[in-house]
């Protein structure tokens, strides 16, 4: 849609999407609002405009500045502007191919974002059966001096796998617990206020806990609990899902799990996401699933 600017010259208005992410159907996953065409906004508008959408995170698509890349993108929170998330990635991914903004090339689409270049594969069968990006390089980091006192706290009432979680950096920075078994923690009420000083004493996300599982549709169950950007528990976390991949790599890597897995999120919220993960030869963690087009529209939001 174009609108005359002053001076005669047309203008036009930046589509807004929202979409469900990871969701097994529509509503049960993730909700993301990706906005295309705002090449003009301002550092200020882009984060006003995602403070107004009130979402876990809005992204902007814009035209590609590296050579090797498809497009640009931008993710913000409510709060502040971040280098990665996935489920932000995977689904403007989905706008970013269903409008034409631009084509994959031998089943790969590569977005630009704060931590660099990431091929997405596309999935054989279309963009709605589902998009896998392959997430940033992982590593674990040594614990700081003063984290066990607060892990204890912030992992209080949870049956751990091994006593300290580990602090695992990669593009985003978890701290990562195993729990003895499912049901013990979908059932887990943590103490969010700990969860908190425990993310800004060590520049932290929050806490993520997985849970090896015996069902038939899925073979860890998942909870995160990004407290450090406002949020008091994710319904679905392609970053952190992809720190829990590369963690099993390194630490078990000849589980059953080291070979893929499929991920149950967000039961404990009424939602229901379902995330795949994948290793490729060289130990890169590969995090997809489905997402679904909700709303688009044209925006009109004030420079």
């Amino acid at each position: 849609m174009m609108r005359p600017r002053r001076d005669g010259s047309v203008m036009t208005r930046p589509r807004f999407f929202q979409l469900d992410v990871f969701g097994a159907r529509p509503g049960s996953g993730n909700p993301l609002g990706v906005v295309v065409g705002a090449t003009d906004w301002s550092d200020a508008a882009m984060q006003a405009f995602a403070r107004w959408t009130d979402l876990v995170e809005t992204t902007f698509v814009l035209p590609p500045t590296h050579a090797k890349s498809a497009y640009r993108l931008r993710i913000f929170t409510p709060e502040r502007e971040i280098p990665f998330a996935g489920h932000p990635t995977i689904g403007s991914a989905h706008v970013v191919l269903t409008i034409g903004f631009a084509t994959p090339e031998a089943g790969v689409v590569v977005q630009d974002c704060g931590v660099g270049l990431l091929p997405i594969r596309v999935h054989a069968d279309g963009v709605e059966h589902g998009l896998s990006v392959r997430a940033p390089a992982a590593h674990v980091l040594p614990p700081p001096e003063q984290a066990p006192a607060l892990l204890d706290a912030a992992c209080a009432g949870l049956e751990l796998v091994d006593r300290t979680p580990s602090l695992v950096e990669g593009g985003r920075r978890w701290w990562i617990a195993e729990s003895r078994n499912e049901a013990d923690l979908r059932a887990w009420q943590p103490d969010h206020k700990a969860i908190l000083e425990l993310a800004r004493a060590t520049d932290a996300i929050g806490v993520c806990a997985f849970a090896r599982s015996d069902a038939a549709t899925h073979q860890l169950a998942v909870r995160a609990f990004p407290a450090a950007v406002g949020i008091v528990e994710d319904p679905a976390s392609g970053a952190a899902n992809g720190l829990i991949g590369a963690f099993i790599a390194q630490r078990d890597p000849g589980s059953a799990l080291a070979r893929g897995y499929r991920v149950s999120q967000g039961r404990e919220m009424g939602c229901d996401a379902l995330i795949d993960i994948d290793f490729d030869v060289n130990q890169g963690v590969w995090v997809g699933g489905r997402s679904h087009l909700i709303v688009q529209g044209f925006l009109s939001w004030p420079q």
